[in-house]
């Protein structure tokens, strides 16, 4: 017989993906930040930069990935969902952003996410609805749509020079 795994918590699904997410988002702008430095570049090079013109610049990516990150924990921790201006203008304003989300995170407990599977979401995006529960929404929107984004900063990065390795991306 095969043991089988214990149930796996909404919080221990969500939480320690996503704080991970951050951490290597993290990872990515310390690299980027001591890049930049070293070869005299202006922060504006890679906070503007795309891969491709209709994609979001650099700074959008990792504003969305910590959006997803503080959204997904007060939506489906029973919390409110902090409001940031997106204004970042520096990858110091970046990382700062970093932190408060990671704070906010540590205020929302696991207890909050019991039953969060089954909790009814619906997203709005212009005049579109998109309907889910707390389980499709962590793992058909929120994952899937956080390491997108993720992804994205990290191509910028690694196209405009930046030293990164696979395990800056997955271990943060």
């Amino acid at each position: 017989m095969v043991n089988q795994a214990p149930k796996l918590s909404m919080y221990n699904a969500c939480v320690p993906a996503l704080v991970r997410a951050l951490d290597s988002a993290e990872t990515i702008l310390t690299k980027s930040k001591a890049h930049l430095e070293a070869k005299k570049v202006s922060e504006d090079a890679l906070l503007n930069a795309r891969l491709i013109v209709d994609m979001f610049p650099f700074v959008r990516q990792i504003q969305i990935v910590t959006d997803n990150v503080k959204g997904a924990v007060a939506r489906l921790g029973g919390a409110d969902i902090p409001s940031f201006a997106d204004t970042e203008t520096t990858i110091d304003d970046l990382l700062e952003r970093i932190s408060k989300v990671r704070d906010f995170v540590k205020t929302v407990p696991d207890e909050g996410f019991e039953g969060s599977e089954q909790k009814d979401i619906v997203l709005k995006f212009g005049p579109r609805e998109f309907p889910f529960n707390g389980h499709s929404y962590l793992t058909g929107f929120v994952l899937p749509n956080t390491y997108f984004h993720l992804s994205m900063a990290y191509a910028i990065a690694r196209t405009n020079g930046v030293e990164l390795s696979k395990s800056d991306f997955l271990m943060g």
